[in-house]
């Protein structure tokens, strides 16, 4: 669509509110005149280099960063728009690498032979206001009068632009000529939502997008254990944008932000000076800043001014190469990330090739060669100025517009200008044979350059060209790290690369050391919190970030064997934590343990006791014809000794790991032979009453308690126990465990009962037994005092049963090994209680007190 045709219904709209933007109008002459005249409402600007050609290509840089406010009164047409300000001279370098591109091109026989480029390069001051006014002229052309006739046909448009440097003003410029299928391919407008088709159809970029730029400076945060950080940006598209992506791939990275705050040029110095303050009184030690060269030079100035703790700053493209900042000395270990360094053959040439006559001849370069030189080229020069003599070289000039050692945008702006120009050449050329020809009168369209242009793949001095479905070149950068040089200057040092199209995790290749803030060689630390080491876990502190917590120590039972862990796990079943609760090993096996000092205290007094019965059974064996021994019925004695010793050697079965058959053994064996020891009391005392009982005139009873029914008495009680004990083992007997309950940090080897109930019907057995042998004790109480036999057995019952009734609670309530251990106790208690009760009187007399072993004696009536 025509512009001026698009643009007539505006025409009435823009005459109204005095706007001296630059738009084309058409008016009727007259109602019978149907012819109508085309024009340029309001002034045409200038470009600042210009070049007639076949076919036009535009371009827009921002050779200056301001531009002289306007204050329309509604009264009279407002001025035209005026940049001011210091000129940029890396801006006058790019919009010479493109006339140098464009001059290269013409005098080239394979690309668009016989074909001449033009140029119109204007100055947009980095405003948007003259960037609009920039796309509307390049769309209209220069001149007042363009047509008359019966149809208003754009006869200047340009076939497509290059520019802008900025991602505002080229969003600002896209919207109007992307209107008109105008191509636009910027060499520095990095903002993500270019990207979008739908929006901005016509624009194509040689600089990757910032949302790779965005995920790298995130995952570079990341590798170097950056979680608690600073973040500042533009007050624009690019800074917003950017920062946004940015901030959304730091938060998946894990990565805290304390401050993020925005800041433009333009705005008061009250606003930098307070984000400055924000940076100096933060406790993040690494800054993040995605902004514009401009903007972050007004803020370094500020920061300089007055002195702040040493930061670690992490640039964006737009600033982290830019030259001129490499004055801020305190920035110095600034690293980021810039797009590759690449090589132009013979450009440096043509940058210096400035003669007195081409630079008079145009404005911008008279205003950059006095400015660069402090001289003036006008005879009336200013005060501090002297007048230009011809004795300047730029050659001996340093200054960005002569610095050709890194051309990273440079080559941005060389390949927007080939890639316009090989999609000219495919809409105007076509190959003949070995020849190629192109129509240089063909009156193309910039629709169709756009179309050739989404296709576009080409390679240039060995720098690949080509364009995805959103207009976006392959991302890789260079990592770049502001070192000082041997002279004491800063310089750009590559340090490294990065390639979004490698796979995860290999986009980084760090090839050099870098150098951090104030000349570390050490990686900084920032931090909100320390890190948790192994066996503690975060817990967030109320009201902060995610990075801000606290390192607490794992509960009882649980682990962290990673550092910073969120939470902590427990350990396996079997497994413990360690004093540092960062690794589980094995609980240790607790049983009674021969090797232990309370298993050989038990062991001993196993033994012993066993001896002791030993002992006691050898002299009565050898005192057994002594009254004493047959007056307490011998035959029981040694039995009762008999089931003694097994008594003291059962304990043993109850130390030591336990096993199956131990399991099985220690209970058992501990019940029947008990059953036998009480047994024999129980038959001795029997024995005794009855003794008494048939002294009595007429009295016939020994008959029915003689040595036979003693033995079957005794084997009788005791056959019950075997009873009980076999439907136990053969039901549900003893098996070993692991007890994991009782203690939480180790286990306990013991011995299950299997049924609980053949367990307590083995005690309760024994305890009935027990019981009634007790009774029968204290019936004979009153029996002679010196025969004693009853009044011993009434004492070791007594201590016997206090025993085991002392021994269930003691039993239930005692833990671990423990249990074993009361249980031991238990059986060697009650069993020394028998032995020395029954025994130990009548061995003191048989050793000791021979005189007392007689039958007169033993028979004699207590006198009480």
């Amino acid at each position: 669509m025509n512009s001026a045709l698009a643009l007539n219904g505006l025409c009435k709209d823009l005459k109204q509110k005095a706007v001296s933007t630059q738009t084309s109008a058409c008016a009727e002459v007259s109602p019978l005149d149907r012819s109508v005249t085309c024009k340029l409402q309001g002034t045409a600007r200038l470009p600042a280099f210009s070049e007639d050609g076949d076919y036009i290509i535009g371009g827009v840089f921002s050779i200056h960063y301001n531009m002289e406010m306007v204050k329309p009164n509604y009264t009279t047409m407002p001025e035209p728009l005026q940049c001011t300000g210091r000129i940029e001279p890396r801006e006058v370098h790019l919009s010479r690498a493109m006339i140098f591109g464009i001059e290269e091109i013409n005098n080239s026989t394979q690309l668009l032979p016989g074909v001449k480029l033009g140029y119109q390069i204007h100055d947009s001051c980095a405003e948007v206001p003259m960037a609009v006014k920039v796309a509307f002229q390049l769309t209209n052309g220069l001149d007042p009068v363009f047509y008359t006739g019966d149809n208003c046909s754009q006869s200047g448009i340009v076939m497509a632009v290059v520019g802008e440097s900025g991602s505002t003003p080229s969003i600002s410029m896209s919207r109007i000529i992307g209107s008109f299928n105008v191509p636009q391919v910027s060499h520095f407008a990095t903002c993500a939502c270019l990207s979008n088709k739908q929006q901005y159809p016509s624009f194509f970029r040689t600089i990757p997008s910032d949302q790779f730029q965005a995920d790298a400076l995130a995952k570079l945060v990341k590798q170097f254990g950056w979680t608690w950080i600073g973040a500042v940006r533009s007050d624009s598209d690019y800074g917003n944008n950017g920062m946004a992506s940015f901030l959304d791939a730091a938060n998946k990275e894990g990565i805290c932000v304390e401050y993020s705050e925005s800041f433009y040029r333009t705005q008061p110095r009250s606003r930098i000076q307070r984000v400055a303050d924000v940076i100096r009184r933060s406790t993040a030690k690494v800054v993040v800043a995605f902004a514009a060269y401009g903007d972050m030079r007004i803020l370094m100035e500020e920061l300089s001014r007055e002195p702040s703790p040493p930061r670690q700053w992490i640039g964006s493209e737009a600033w982290v190469t830019h030259p001129d900042m490499l004055k801020f000395t305190f920035c110095a270990g600034a690293i980021g990330f810039g797009i590759p360094r690449s090589v132009i053959p013979g450009l440096r040439d043509f940058l210096l090739d400035l003669s007195p006559t081409t630079v008079a001849a145009s404005p911008v370069l008279t205003e950059f060669w006095e400015e660069a030189f402090n001289c003036s080229l006008e005879k009336s020069a200013a005060a501090n100025k002297h007048l230009c003599d011809g004795s300047e070289d730029l050659k001996k000039l340093q200054s960005p517009y002569t610095d050709t050692s890194e051309l990273r945008i440079t080559n941005m702006v060389y390949k927007a200008v080939y890639a316009i120009a090989h999609a000219i050449h495919n809409a105007v050329c076509q190959a003949t044979n070995s020849t190629i020809q192109c129509d240089k009168l063909s009156r193309i369209e910039s629709k169709q350059v756009l179309t050739q242009l989404r296709q576009v793949q080409f390679s240039q001095n060995g720098y690949h060209v080509s364009f995805d479905a959103n207009g976006d070149p392959a991302a890789t950068y260079e990592l770049v790290n502001w070192q000082k040089s041997n002279s004491g200057s800063l310089e750009f040092v590559t340090v490294g690369h990065y390639d979004a199209s490698l796979p995860a995790g290999q986009e980084f290749l760090l090839n050099k050391n870098i150098t951090w803030m104030e000349g570390r060689t050490q990686v900084p630390v920032s931090v909100c919190s320390d890190s948790c080491p192994p066996g503690t876990h975060k817990v967030l502190q109320k009201g902060k970030p995610t990075c801000c917590y606290d390192c607490i120590l794992c509960p009882e039972g649980e682990i962290s064997n990673e550092t910073d862990s969120a939470n902590c796990f427990l350990c396996p079943k079997e497994f413990w934590p360690n004093a540092d609760r960062d690794t589980c090993f094995a609980k240790p096996l607790e049983f009674l343990s021969f090797s232990e000092v309370l298993g050989i205290i038990l062991t001993t007094f196993s033994v012993g006791g066993a001896f002791l019965a030993v002992i006691v059974a050898i002299v009565f064996f050898h005192h057994r014809t002594s009254p004493i021994v047959r007056a307490n019925n011998s035959e029981l004695s040694f039995l009762l000794l008999f089931s003694l010793t097994l008594c003291f050697l059962c304990s043993l079965t109850f130390i030591g790991a336990p096993s199956e058959w131990s399991c099985m053994l220690r209970h058992t064996a501990f019940g029947i032979t008990f059953v036998l020891c009480i047994s024999c009391v129980l038959g001795k005392t029997i024995v005794v009453l009855m003794a008494f009982k048939a002294t009595l005139p007429g009295s016939n009873i020994m008959k029915w308690f003689g040595p036979l029914q003693q033995r079957l008495t005794v084997v009788s009680f005791t056959l019950i126990q075997v009873l009980i004990c076999t439907v136990w083992l053969v039901l549900s007997p003893p098996f070993p465990m692991k007890n994991l309950t009782t203690y939480k940090d180790r286990i306990i080897l013991e011995c299950a009962l299997g049924s609980a109930v053949g367990f307590w019907a083995v005690l309760g057995y024994i305890g009935l037994l027990a019981v009634f042998c007790f009774v029968l004790a204290v019936l004979a109480r009153k029996l002679p005092d010196n025969f004693n036999e009853g009044k011993f057995i009434t004492f070791s019952m007594l201590i016997f049963c206090a025993v085991w009734i002392t021994f269930i609670p003691a039993y239930v309530s005692s833990p671990g090994k423990f249990t074993v251990a009361v249980e031991i106790f238990a059986i060697l208690a009650s069993s020394f209680g028998l032995i020395l009760c029954i025994f130990a009187p009548k061995c003191f007399i048989i050793l000791f007190k021979p005189e007392k072993n007689t039958k007169k004696h033993l028979m004699n009536k207590n006198k009480n």
